[in-house]
């Protein structure tokens, strides 16, 4: 996901970047615009209610405290100066995501390295270690990584963040589809992310009520997620499972610093698939590329993770999906697709395989 020559942010690549730059992982570079297999459906993009959320109380934002993520996806931005104009949709509460992405530019989206760093779901906890003015410096536990022992780092507007914490409730729902969207009164008001996981208010009928940060309470179509008890998996942690999770974002478009079904970069796809089926990897490929068990290329099977590597740093990681194929979010200009282990660069820079499941 990361490549550690910011020289590149701004060049064309044959094989685009996983995600932020010199801060950990290796990353590509961008590429071409958003082909037309990544451009969401006027279904997908239909406007929701004039419905805002509300805000998630008064209760203040404060350092040495934990907050959580209020809105769909907060993007970790590298300082508080990062963001650009054309970002200003990823700052709102709540998150305009898809006019976000719609708006950046082939320049934009690669102007996002050094920028952007990672991204967290509604719902996920952060742990606060700064608050200057508008932001809330974070790091976020559940996303390992060696800059920082505590969780990946990052900056926040202090709007996306919530100091309440969920409803506690003895099971979670898990959001298994794609995208889907939270209800008031059975109108749309905030579309959530594959992976993004809530605490079970209520079942009625067809209706699961969710709690959020803050205290609101929303309903989610019992088909679009998963319930389990709290502290288990979504999914089950079988190959062919996270293959068949994987599949579900074919042509979902390339994003750095993505990790939300919105836009993926290549770790962020891989991190986000292995969470809701319980094995929790650090944030970028390098460190990914360090846990689990070595596995040899004739001995692959669906599930493990294939990673590539140039003068020995390992920059991108893709899922094995069996018959010598791979599922891949590669690079701005094409979508999550896809490919075969023989075509290059994936042949010649094959750097080795790693088994996250038992």
């Amino acid at each position: 996901m990361r490549r550690t020559l910011l020289a590149a942010a701004l060049t064309l690549f044959v094989l685009g970047g996983c995600g932020p730059a010199s801060q950990g992982e290796g990353a590509r570079s961008p590429g071409a615009s958003p082909s037309a297999a990544q451009t969401p459906s006027p279904a997908a993009t239909k406007s929701p209610s004039a419905l805002p959320v509300p805000s998630p109380t008064a209760v203040p934002v404060r350092a040495g405290a934990p907050a959580w993520v209020a809105v769909s996806v907060a993007t970790e931005w590298r300082s508080p100066s990062s963001p650009r104009p054309v970002d200003a949709p990823a700052l709102a509460a709540p998150a305009r995501i898809r006019e976000w992405l719609a708006a950046l530019s082939p320049a934009d989206q690669a102007g996002l390295i050094g920028r952007a760093d990672s991204q967290v779901l509604l719902g996920d906890r952060v742990d606060v270690t700064a608050v200057s003015g508008a932001w809330a410096h974070v790091v976020v536990p559940d996303q390992a990584t060696p800059l920082d022992s505590r969780g990946y780092p990052g900056w926040i507007p202090l709007t996306q963040l919530s100091a309440v914490e969920p409803p506690a409730s003895g099971s979670v729902a898990t959001v298994t589809d794609p995208t889907v969207w939270l209800l008031r009164g059975g109108l749309p008001v905030v579309e959530v992310a594959f992976g993004t996981r809530l605490p079970v208010v209520d079942q009625v009928a067809s209706i699961v009520r969710v709690g959020l940060p803050g205290g609101e309470v929303l309903d989610v179509p019992m088909s679009a997620v998963a319930i389990t008890p709290s502290g288990t998996p979504a999914r089950g942690p079988a190959g062919a499972a996270v293959v068949a999770s994987a599949r579900l974002f074919l042509g979902v478009r390339y994003l750095w610093a993505g990790t939300s079904a919105f836009g993926f970069d290549c770790s962020g796809l891989v991190y986000n698939v292995f969470r809701v089926h319980g094995v929790v990897l650090p944030r970028d490929a390098q460190d990914q590329a360090l846990v689990g068990t070595a596995v040899a290329r004739q001995s692959l099977q669906p599930g493990d993770l294939v990673f590539l590597a140039t003068d020995g740093v390992v920059h991108h990681v893709a899922i094995y999906i069996g018959s010598g194929m791979l599922l891949d979010s590669p690079d701005l200009g094409r979508g999550v697709q896809v490919v075969s282990m023989a075509a290059e660069p994936y042949a010649s820079e094959f750097s080795g395989a790693r088994r996250m499941l038992a």
